[in-house]
């Protein structure tokens, strides 16, 4: 299993950076190798993404959520990558955020695994959070917000 943690501070309120998390179908628009993600209702998602010229298409549902705070999720495919993580919201000052990422995943395949054992996944974790913090920074605003909650434990 490997294992990323990475955060950046956002000069916008903690309820802007939050709200803009939400908008999962929006992530193309600031990570890298994901090529698209459909809300297919309010906890699951279906991923596209191409990394290394591979492509993968795999669900994810929320496991977690709490406005203003965290945002937690897993991959569900028993036959897709084996992924989980959680995003946290920390308030610094009223227009000053701290996001912090921590994502565990288990790399398939020698590309992949090779990558994970030169740092490839933790730089493009780092550039995905300087392009959120460009995107919602330069937009001055969020796209949108879902601002319910998820207990932990949310499986199904």
């Amino acid at each position: 299993m490997t294992t990323v943690t990475e955060s950046i501070d956002v000069d916008v309120p903690v309820r802007t950076a939050y709200d803009q998390w939400t908008q999962f179908e929006t992530f193309p628009q600031f990570m890298g190798g994901v090529e698209s993600i459909r809300q297919v209702d309010d906890t699951h998602s279906h991923w596209t993404t191409k990394v290394g010229g591979v492509e993968r298409e795999f669900d994810t549902v929320v496991t977690e959520q709490h406005p203003d705070e965290r945002v937690a999720w897993k991959s569900t495919d028993a036959d897709g990558p084996t992924h989980a993580g959680v995003v946290t919201f920390h308030r610094l000052a009223d227009a000053k955020t701290r996001v912090t990422v921590q994502m565990d995943w288990e790399p398939q395949g020698l590309v992949e695994k090779a990558g994970a054992a030169l740092g490839v996944d933790d730089h493009q974790v780092k550039a995905d959070l300087k392009k959120f913090k460009a995107f919602i920074e330069e937009r001055g605003g969020q796209t949108g917000s879902w601002r319910g909650d998820v207990p932990a434990g949310n499986e199904s």
